[in-house]
């Protein structure tokens, strides 16, 4: 009895330790087993970490590349004149999403990649707008160069009937200008009686006054009108013989005042009408020669000279 029960009592420790062996053999290997399905989820999640970074990157890059090629037609459609704002809120759109520091999923990477086709599908819109307004620049260009010429042509030819103009308004004034023929100057002695220069010079005592007498040419070209009539007596120094007293003054002539001996305000008719000028100096002419000059208004119409002894 004793000894049966040695022989069972070792078998079974022996299947006790049998079955400790399995059990701890079995928890290593589900152990081992966890371990590595452990390790293949980290890895597999490693590598989706990894291949979203990678796309992120790559994205990056794409909304780079697109928004550079959007500011370039934005310069290009601004320089031509088009309009850019829907150009430029997409780019703004790019550039606030390539600035943000989180990790895009998946699906999100997906959904940008679709935008940036279509962005990519716009820029080639843009692309034939560009070319559509070079063209239409080109264009208008041509139209303004042609009408630059036109206008160019037209202010020649005016600048061209201007100088014509002048020049006949010149010719006009010239033609207009009035002249004194048949100036005659005498020497009135105090009885009256003149004395004609020919070819003896005057004496002062036979010079009580000075008569100058002309008449003016007929000038079918000059307007009918009021004339201010000078008669300028020079001294054998060039200077003007004057009395305001006696009805002497200044006019106008090329800018500068100039006197005069004796005045009339005559209305010329083109009639050849003969005009007469009495100048009394009061004291006696110095010896020498004498000029007598003519003016209507502000140029001069004629001259001779006499000789005092």
């Amino acid at each position: 009895m004793n000894t049966e029960f040695e022989k069972t009592s070792p078998e079974k420790k022996d299947q006790g330790k049998n079955i400790i062996i399995i059990v701890l053999v079995l928890l290593v290997i589900i152990s081992g087993i966890k371990l590595y399905t452990d390790y293949v989820d980290r890895t597999k999640k490693s590598e989706e970490i990894l291949l979203l970074s990678t796309e992120n990157n790559d994205l990056n890059k794409r909304l780079d590349s697109v928004t550079y090629q959007l500011d370039l037609r934005i310069l290009e459609i601004e320089k031509l004149g088009g309009d850019v704002k829907s150009l430029e809120e997409v780019r703004d759109q790019l550039i606030a999403e390539r600035n943000t520091s989180r990790q895009r999923s998946s699906s999100e990477i997906v959904a940008l990649n679709e935008k940036i086709k279509s962005y990519n599908g716009m820029i080639v819109q843009k692309d034939q707008e560009i070319l559509e307004l070079r063209a239409m620049n080109q264009q208008l260009f041509t139209e303004n160069q042609d009408l630059k010429t036109t206008q160019a042509e037209i202010e020649e030819e005016v600048a061209q009937l201007n100088i014509q103009k002048e020049d006949l308004q010149a010719k006009v004034n010239v033609a207009s200008m009035l002249k004194a023929e048949n100036i005659e100057i005498s020497a009135v002695n105090s009885k009256g009686k003149e004395r004609v220069e020919t070819t003896k010079d005057f004496r002062n005592r036979q010079i009580e006054r000075i008569k100058v007498s002309f008449n003016l040419a007929d000038n079918k070209v000059a307007e009918k009108g009021p004339r201010n009539i000078y008669v300028q007596v020079l001294a054998p120094n060039a200077q003007p013989i004057f009395d305001v007293a006696k009805g002497s003054g200044t006019f106008m002539m090329d800018g500068a005042e100039k006197f005069y001996t004796v005045k009339q305000d005559v209305i010329f008719d083109n009639t050849e009408q003969e005009l007469t000028f009495f100048y009394e100096k009061g004291t006696d002419y110095t010896s020498g020669i004498h000029q007598v000059k003519i003016f209507v208004d502000n140029y001069e119409v004629g001259s001779k000279t006499f000789t005092v002894k």
